[in-house]
C-alpha cells in the first residue's frame, strides 16, 4: 500500500519542492493581533494531505486535503493578514484559501525566501494533483482507503480489514461475498492479502462489466480494437463526425500498452482511459474554450451576476467581506453589487443597510476587485452601485474608483460621437463598467452640456424593498448625487421602470432598470398579454437586472431559468448560497471558457422574432428533439455521513430538464441498496424537447431515505446543446459546486430530431 504513489509517479518523483513539503517546517499561524502561534506543517506520504500539529487536547493532529485548497496567496492578501500584521512582514506572509466556507489559513514564514518556497511548492503539488487523470485519481482514492483500513500498518489486509476497507469505499457486502473475494485473492492461504494479492483484489474490485460489454462488441481484431474498430465505435455509438486520423490520435493519446500502440490498436485499459477523459465526457470539448462570437453588443449575452456580493452568509447578521468579492470574481462572476453607505472618519463602507451585517471599507473592496477582476476571465466586469452616501463620501468613492482602477475603468463612451449601441465584450476586455445613477443623459458629453455640478436623483434601495413590509422606508426617497460619481456612469445608467412602451420611447440603450424577482416573474410568465414577448424585445435593446426579493433574509435564490427565457442578461443570485439555482447558474456559464458571458440564442436577439416561451408557436426556436438517456452506472459515490462508521449510501439518480415551461421535466431511477462504489441502474428515460437552445440538463444523485428527505450526494448541470451523444462519463460536483475527485456516472445519451 505504498502511496507516495500517485503524485510521485506522475511527474514529481524526487522533485525538490515535493521533498521540501514532505520534510515540512515551522510556520506562524495568525488568527488575530494577539493570537500568533508556531505550528509545524508537513505534507504526508500520500502527497495529498497536509498535516499540522494542534494544541487542542481533543485533536492533537489535524490534516486537510490538498484538494480542499482553492488557492495559495502570497503576501498580506487576506483580510486577516492585512488587519493583524504589519506591512513590514509582507514578504513573509501567505494565505491558504479553502473551497466552500472553511476559514482561510493565514501563515507567516521566518523569511521571504521560505514563504516563497511554501507558496510555489504547494501550488506545484496542487497543479500536479488536479492534472492527474480520472483513473489515477481513482487509484489514489482506493489506495488511501486501503491505508486507512490497514489498522496495524503491516501492509497486509486481513478479512476484518478488508470488510472495513469495503465500508470505507462505500460498499456494503455480505460476509459470504467478502470471504469469497478474500479467498479468491489469498493464493498463499496465509489469512491475509499482501503484494500481488492486493493488486489482484484491486483489479477484481475495479472491474467494469458494462465497459467489457461495449469494448467486446467492437474489439473485432485479435481481441483488441483496431483503428477501424475504434472508428466504427466513434461513428456508430458516439455519433461523431470522426475520421481515421481522429481514431489514430485517440490511440496515440490514451493507449497504455506500447505494443498495441505500435499496431494502432486500443486495449480495454486504453479504451477506459479514453472514456474518462474530455473526449469521453458528456461535455462537448469544443465548447470548453471561448467558442462563441464575442463581438456582439454587450446586451446580447447572459452575464454571470451576483447579488449582495459582499455577504458571506445571510442578509441580516452575516459578515461582509472582500473575500466574498474575490470568490465571486474567481468563479467568473462578471457583475458584482456594492451597497454603499456613509462610514466613520469620512470613509464610505459596504454592508447590508438596516441590518447588523458587518461593514467593509469601500476602498478595500475596490482594491480587491482591481486585483481579482480578470484572474479567470478577461471579459468586462460591471460594478452595480447601490448608493446611500452623502455627497462628500460619494466624491471619495469616485476618487477611489478612478485612482485604484486606473485605465481599467470606463470613464467615457468609445468613439467620438454619441453611440447608438453597446460595445462588445471583446472591445471591453479588461474593462470595468459602473452601473449607477447619472444626473443627465449620456449625449450631454458630446453636446458640451455636462456642466451640472450636483443634483438629486431617486434613491435605488433594494434593502428597503422587502415584500413583507419590514424595514420599509418612504418610497421614492431622493438622494443628492455628486457630479464626480455621476460622470463615470457610462453604459449602465440606472433608471426606474415605468413600462415597456415608456422605456422604448424615453430611454436610451444605456439606461437600464433593475427588477425585483416578483415583478420580473410577473412580466416573464404572463402569457396571453404579450408581456413576455415585450420583455424579450426590451432586452434586445437594453440591459435588465433581476435581484432576489428582500424577504429572502436567509440568502436563498429564485429560479434563474424563466429570466433567461425572456432574455434578461443580469440575473443576480446569492453566490454565497449553495443551491439548485446556483447549480443551474454554474451549468449555464460552464461553457465558453467559463468566461461569465454566454451569447443569447438568435431568436432573443433578432427584432423580427415573435418568440414567447409560454405559448410556443412555430418559429426558428422550435427545433423539436427527442432526448434518450440511459443511466447505466455510478462510480465511487462518496459516503454522506462520514462519522457513522457503518453508513453506506442507497443511491438513486434524477435526470432533470430546465427550459421553457413545455420542456421542464424530471425522471428518476430506483434506488440501489448499500452500494456507492459501483451501483448499476441500467434505466432508460425519454424527454421531448421543443426549444433545445434554452434547455439545461441536470443530474442529481441522492442517498435514498424512507424516513427523511434524501441527502444530496452529487450533481452536475450543463446546457443541453453542449451534450455529446453516445457512451459518456458525467463528473459529479458537491452542493457548493466543487468537483468530487473520483466520483461519476456512466450514461448513454442520444439527442435526435423528433420524428
Amino acid at each position: 500500500m505504498e502511496a507516495n504513489g500517485t503524485v510521485g509517479k506522475h511527474g514529481l518523483e524526487g522533485d525538490a519542492d515535493l521533498q521540501f513539503l514532505l520534510i515540512g517546517g515551522e510556520l506562524v499561524k495568525i488568527r488575530s493581533s494577539s493570537w500568533k502561534k508556531n505550528r509545524f506543517y508537513k505534507l504526508q506520504e500520500d502527497c495529498r494531505t497536509l498535516w499540522h500539529e494542534s494544541k487542542k487536547t481533543f485533536r492533537r493532529n489535524q490534516t486537510f486535503s490538498i484538494d480542499d485548497i482553492e488557492s495559495v496567496r502570497k503576501g498580506r492578501q487576506s483580510e486577516g493578514l492585512k488587519k493583524h500584521t504589519d506591512p513590514s512582514v509582507e514578504e513573509q506572509c501567505f494565505s491558504i484559501i479553502f473551497k466552500g466556507r472553511k476559514k482561510n489559513l493565514d501563515l507567516m514564514a521566518v523569511n521571504a525566501e521560505e514563504a516563497n518556497r511554501w507558496v510555489s511548492s504547494l501550488e506545484k503539488v496542487k497543479t500536479t494533483i488536479s492534472n492527474l487523470s480520472h483513473q489515477q485519481k481513482s487509484e489514489h482514492w482506493i489506495i488511501n482507503c486501503m491505508r486507512k483500513a490497514d489498522k496495524n500498518e503491516d501492509n497486509k489486509m486481513t478479512l476484518k480489514e478488508l470488510k472495513h476497507f469495503l465500508r470505507q469505499i462505500n460498499v456494503e457486502v455480505d460476509d459470504t461475498y467478502a470471504e469469497e473475494i478474500f479467498k479468491k485473492c489469498d493464493k498463499s492461504n496465509s489469512g491475509s492479502l499482501e503484494g500481488a494479492e492486493i493488486k489482484h483484489f484491486y483489479d477484481l474490485l475495479t472491474h467494469r462489466e458494462e465497459i467489457d460489454v461495449i469494448y467486446n462488441k467492437y474489439a473485432q481484431t485479435q481481441g483488441q480494437m483496431s483503428l477501424r474498430d475504434l472508428l466504427n465505435f466513434l461513428l456508430n455509438e458516439q455519433r461523431e463526425q470522426a475520421t481515421a486520423e481522429d481514431a489514430s490520435k485517440l490511440i496515440e493519446k490514451y493507449e497504455v500498452d506500447e505494443t498495441a500502440k505500435q499496431k494502432k490498436h486500443m486495449t480495454k485499459d486504453g479504451f477506459l482511459m479514453y472514456l474518462h477523459h474530455e473526449e469521453g465526457s458528456i461535455l462537448n470539448p469544443a465548447h470548453i474554450p471561448v467558442y462563441q462570437d464575442m463581438s456582439q453588443p454587450l446586451n446580447h449575452y447572459y452575464i454571470s451576476s451576483s447579488h449582495n456580493t459582499y455577504l458571506m452568509e445571510d442578509q441580516l447578521k452575516g459578515p461582509s467581506s472582500t473575500e466574498a468579492y474575490i470568490k465571486a470574481l474567481t468563479k467568473s462572476c462578471r457583475c458584482v453589487e456594492l451597497d454603499c453607505w456613509d462610514g466613520a472618519n469620512g470613509e464610505p463602507v459596504i454592508y447590508h443597510g438596516y441590518t447588523i451585517t458587518s461593514k467593509v471599507l469601500f476602498r478595500d473592496v475596490i482594491k480587491a476587485i482591481k486585483d481579482y477582476a480578470f484572474k479567470t476571465s478577461d471579459y468586462p466586469v460591471i460594478l452595480s452601485l447601490e448608493n446611500h452616501c452623502s455627497v462628500e463620501q460619494q466624491k471619495l468613492m469616485a476618487h477611489y474608483l478612478i485612482s485604484i482602477l486606473g485605465d481599467a475603468l470606463v470613464t467615457k463612451p468609445f468613439g467620438d460621437t454619441m453611440p447608438t449601441n453597446f460595445p462588445s465584450p471583446e472591445e471591453l476586455k479588461g474593462k470595468i463598467l459602473i452601473k449607477g445613477k447619472r444626473l443627465n443623459k449620456l449625449d450631454a458629453i458630446f453636446n458640451n452640456n455636462n456642466t451640472i455640478e450636483e443634483g438629486t436623483v431617486s434613491e435605488e434601495d433594494e434593502a428597503a424593498d422587502c415584500e413583507n413590509g419590514q424595514k420599509a422606508k418612504p418610497k421614492k426617497s431622493k438622494i443628492k448625487l455628486a457630479k464626480q460619481l455621476s460622470d463615470i456612469v457610462i453604459y449602465c445608467k440606472s433608471v426606474h421602470f415605468s413600462g415597456f412602451e415608456h422605456a422604448k420611447d424615453s430611454h436610451g440603450f444605456y439606461e437600464m432598470s433593475s427588477f425585483k424577482e416578483s415583478k420580473a416573474f410577473n412580466l416573464a410568465e404572463t402569457s396571453g398579454n404579450l408581456a413576455s414577448t415585450a420583455y424579450i424585445h426590451h432586452n434586445m435593446d437594453k440591459l435588465s437586472r433581476i435581484y432576489p426579493a428582500g424577504s429572502r433574509t436567509n440568502s436563498s435564490n429564485y429560479n434563474p431559468v424563466p429570466m433567461w427565457n425572456v432574455g434578461c442578461q443580469i440575473v443576480a443570485l446569492n453566490f454565497q448560497t449553495p443551491s439548485k439555482e446556483m447549480h443551474l447558474n454554474q451549468g449555464r456559464f460552464l461553457t465558453n471558457g467559463t468566461c461569465g458571458y454566454i451569447l443569447k440564442p438568435e431568436f432573443q436577439r433578432s427584432l423580427s422574432s415573435q418568440f414567447d416561451p409560454n405559448t410556443l408557436t412555430q418559429g426558428p426556436w422550435m427545433k423539436r428533439k427527442t432526448f434518450y438517456i440511459m443511466v447505466i452506472s455510478g462510480q465511487q459515490l462518496p459516503k454522506i455521513n462520514k462519522d457513522k462508521h457503518k453508513s453506506i449510501v442507497d443511491p438513486l439518480v434524477r435526470v432533470e430538464i430546465y427550459g421553457v415551461p413545455a420542456d421542464n421535466a424530471s425522471k428518476e431511477t430506483h434506488h440501489i441498496e448499500n452500494n456507492g462504489f459501483n451501483p448499476m441502474w441500467n434505466e432508460n428515460f425519454q424527454f421531448d424537447i421543443h426549444v433545445p437552445e434554452l434547455a439545461m440538463l441536470r443530474f442529481v444523485v441522492e442517498d435514498y431515505d424512507t424516513t427523511s428527505p434524501n441527502d444530496l450526494i452529487g450533481q452536475y448541470c450543463l446546457p443541453l446543446t453542449s451534450v455529446q451523444n453516445g457512451y459518456r462519463h458525467v463528473p459529479l460536483l458537491t452542493k457548493r459546486g466543487d468537483v468530487i475527485c473520483s466520483a461519476g456516472l456512466f450514461v448513454h445519451l442520444m439527442l435526435l430530431d423528433a420524428q
